[in-house]
């Protein structure tokens, strides 16, 4: 997702009166979806627009993966459908619509509760059981608050990469203090980039939390921005693979 794509999203932010800090409340899981061990990630909002009123994203540990999830919170209920390509991606979770998207049909059901959650994910005639139990949280719309180790799967990825912010209570707030690199491969991490940000901005732009990483192609090469918030409409810091030493370097 390109930089014309966040400016776009952040100005729509601003129209309506939102682009304030204090809207992120995430709940991370581990469990399994039938014999599968799974991570999710969710972050429950008054709406993202379109009737949505939970965004988030789950993995495979061993796929690594991460795969965008949309749905809606009644009570202890929550639906969640999953996207299946850009094409989609766009249409929901970019651009949104006047009417309220259909999540009745949403393969995945769960019953949460203040340690986890139980429900399943239906696959055509399959439904697998879903199993959580919840490992971490943070929420910054009252007193800033972080329970657990709270690393933050982000949508965007790379063949090879996906992405994962660690967040952290802060003297200045709640923040990401550094970028883990995941090789999908392994499930390892292979990179940590830190930021040395006094005013604590890393990876608290965009509504969803999740979208506070993205990727974008220029030239044929994979480029990964992180946002911040401050300056206005926010800013972000490029970053793209060198082959030489492995890793992910500031883009000049």
């Amino acid at each position: 997702m390109g930089k014309l794509l966040i400016s776009a999203l952040f100005c729509v932010l601003l129209l309506t009166g939102e682009a304030v800090a204090g809207w992120y409340q995430v709940e991370n899981y581990e469990g399994t979806i039938g014999p599968d061990p799974i991570h999710l990630s969710l972050q429950r909002y008054d709406s993202f627009g379109s009737g949505i009123t939970v965004e988030g994203t789950y993995f495979r540990d061993t796929e690594q993966r991460p795969t965008a999830l949309y749905g809606t919170v009644n009570g202890t209920k929550v639906s969640l459908c999953e996207i299946a390509d850009d094409k989609e991606f766009y249409r929901v979770m970019v651009m949104g619509s006047k009417t309220p998207v259909d999540t009745a049909g949403c393969p995945i059901v769960l019953d949460v509760n203040a340690d986890g959650a139980t429900g399943s994910l239906s696959k055509g005639a399959d439904r697998l059981p879903v199993i959580l139990k919840k490992v971490a949280s943070l929420d910054d719309t009252g007193d800033a608050k972080i329970v657990g180790t709270v690393e933050i799967p982000f949508w965007a990825e790379t063949a090879a990469d996906r992405f994962a912010g660690v967040y952290a209570n802060t003297s200045a707030s709640i923040c990401m203090t550094k970028m883990q690199v995941i090789k999908k491969s392994t499930g390892k991490v292979v990179q940590q980039i830190r930021f040395d940000d006094d005013d604590c901005n890393a990876g608290m732009l965009m509504t969803p939390i999740y979208m506070n990483v993205q990727k974008s192609v220029e030239h044929g090469k994979d480029v990964i921005s992180v946002n911040f918030r401050g300056g206005g409409a926010g800013y972000t810091t490029d970053y793209v693979f060198n082959r030489a030493t492995r890793k992910y370097q500031k883009k000049k």
